[in-house]
Parts: structure tokens; sequence; C-alpha cells
């Protein structure tokens, strides 16, 4: 292994209990198979506490851990009090519908006010766009979608995406290759999408063919597709290596999403929930709201970084230096 190969740091994302670290959570931070933390609601006081806890979680190591936040708008924003509120994805499509040049600036905004605001908090990276597509069929998506037409998610998106840019934070689109036609919610059951390849990947995956370069990273969906794989996608070789890499020419991070949700259950144990997700072809991976079990998993995790991981993962903080 390489000395830059021996610094990367570790594929696994965990989270942190309250505004403040524990000597526990210090204690897990430092370890080396940990590369990341997400933020939730509950570590958000104010923009100054915020700001403290980064410091803090950023003075444990070098490289710095990345430090991660869903922060969408409208229902999924975790950070409120000093923040912009920024209003659900699906009112850029509505604006579309009437003026889409004005909706496609109104994107660049709000994303250069989200990438902003953060870098300002203290956070590298949020998980959006959601990319998945509005079929009026899941209510855990509703809204965060842009609208139903793939091309006009597409140009919205890539307006995002450029506002986070021009603040200096990467992106992350999901859920491939597509949550918005299972109507089941991932968190608490496994959702399916009966759907043959051909209509998801000329639908609901184009999206993240269309963005190309200006997608930095991806998470896939806890969604079973049976007619392409019996397994999620997050879970899937043939859907992250064989369409997500080669044929849409992916070359970012892909993130797992949690692995502690009922959609992941299928594949086991938090172990065999990892190791699926790696040989599958996901790069980090999420474990929320259960310590232990992120404990139990850093503990034993056999893993080394491929000769892409850290130009991937640096890619992800492009207003930095790590």
């Amino acid at each position: 292994m390489t000395p830059c190969m021996q610094r990367a740091p570790g594929p696994v994302v965990v989270d942190v209990a309250g505004f403040t670290l524990t000597d526990a959570e210090r204690d897990r931070l430092r370890h080396p198979k940990v590369g990341g933390v997400i933020l939730f609601a509950r570590n958000f006081a104010n923009s100054e506490q915020v700001r403290r806890l980064c410091d803090d979680i950023r003075a444990l190591r070098s490289p710095q851990l990345l430090i991660c936040v869903d922060h969408e708008g409208g229902r999924v924003q975790r950070f409120r009090e000093g923040f912009t509120a920024i209003p659900p994805m699906r009112e850029l499509g509505e604006l579309w519908e009437r003026a889409p040049l004005e909706a496609c600036k109104e994107a660049t905004r709000l994303g250069r006010i989200i990438g902003s605001e953060l870098r300002e908090a203290g956070v590298d990276l949020s998980f959006t766009p959601v990319l998945d597509l509005d079929h009026g069929r899941s209510a855990v998506i509703g809204d965060r979608a842009f609208h139903g037409d793939p091309r006009v998610v597409t140009l919205l998106a890539r307006s995002l995406n450029h506002g986070l840019l021009l603040a200096g934070m990467a992106n992350c689109g999901k859920h491939f290759p597509g949550h918005g036609w299972a109507s089941a919610d991932s968190h608490v059951a496994l959702p399916i999408d009966e759907r043959p390849l051909k209509a998801i990947i000329e639908h609901d995956a184009a999206p993240y063919g269309w963005l190309g370069e200006a997608l930095f990273s991806v998470m896939p969906a806890h969604v079973v597709y049976p007619q392409v794989d019996h397994q999620p996608a997050g879970f899937s070789r043939k859907w992250l290596k064989t369409i997500l890499r080669s044929r849409l020419g992916f070359d970012g991070v892909i993130f797992s999403d949690d692995l502690t949700m009922e959609g992941a259950a299928i594949a086991g144990d938090i172990h065999a929930r990892a190791r699926a997700a790696l040989d599958a072809g996901c790069d980090m991976l999420l474990v929320c709201n259960r310590p232990d079990l992120a404990d139990a998993l850093i503990a034993k995790l056999q893993w080394r970084p491929g000769r892409q991981w850290l130009r991937r993962w640096q890619a992800l903080r492009p207003g930095r230096d790590v």
C-alpha cells in the first residue's frame, strides 16, 4: 500500500448523539475505518454551536473527516434557525412549467445558498439533489422530487449543482436508479419496483447519465427491481458496476443509503450489509442511529482503498484543503 493510501480515510460514515462530542464518540471518530460523520437535526441548536461541533470533529483527524448532512430543503432540512428556509424542490418544477429559465436561475441561487450556509457552518457535503422522478406514487419522495420529466429533473439538478459548486460544495444525486415509482418507504419496508430495465433506464435513471461530470457522488436506493436483480440497488453489482459505472459512465463516490434502514435488512446483519454494499461497488457506508452497530462494524470490517478511492473522496471537498 502506498503512503498516499495509508492516509486514506475509512469507508464508514457514522453519526453523533447531541450538540457536543462524548469521549466514546471521539474514540469512534478516530478509528481508521471511519471516514465521515453525518449530522441530524438533533445535532443542531444554532449556527454557532454547530460550527463548534464541526470544528471539534475536524480537529480529530488528518485527513479531516468528511462532514455530511441531509439538507435538501422542504421537509428534509436539518438546520433551521439562522439558515435560509429552502422550499421543497417540487416548487422549482412548478416554476419550470411557467418560466423554465427562471426556474434554472432560482435553482442555482438556492444551491449557492445551501452550499454557502453549510460551508460557513463547517459542513462539507449535503446529500442533495434528489433525482427521483415524481410519479405521484411515493409519499416518502413526494415534493422532494423536482418533476416527473427526467429532462426537467436533469436541468434543474444541474443548475442546483452549479450553485452548490459556486459555494465550494459537491453534490450527491439520490436515490439511484429511482425511488419515485415504488410506493413503500425503505426506512420501514423493502420497496419493490416491478418495471423492466428499459423503462427505468430511459426515465428514472436517465438524469444520472445526462448529468455526467456535474454529478460528484451518488446514493443508491434500498429498492428491489426484480426484473433486473433480486438484490436492492445498493447491494447490486449489476446496478452499480455494470449500469452506473460502465453504462452511464459515473466515476464519483457511491454512498450506501443508511445500512440500518429496513430496506437493507434483506442482506443480513450489519457486517453482511456492509460487505454486500462494498462488493456491489459502494465506496462509503452510512450507519446511522445505531452506534452499537457502527462499533461492531468498524471493529471487524475488512477493507482496503482501491486505486481510485482517494481521488474520488477528495473530489467531494472542492472548496477545502484536505
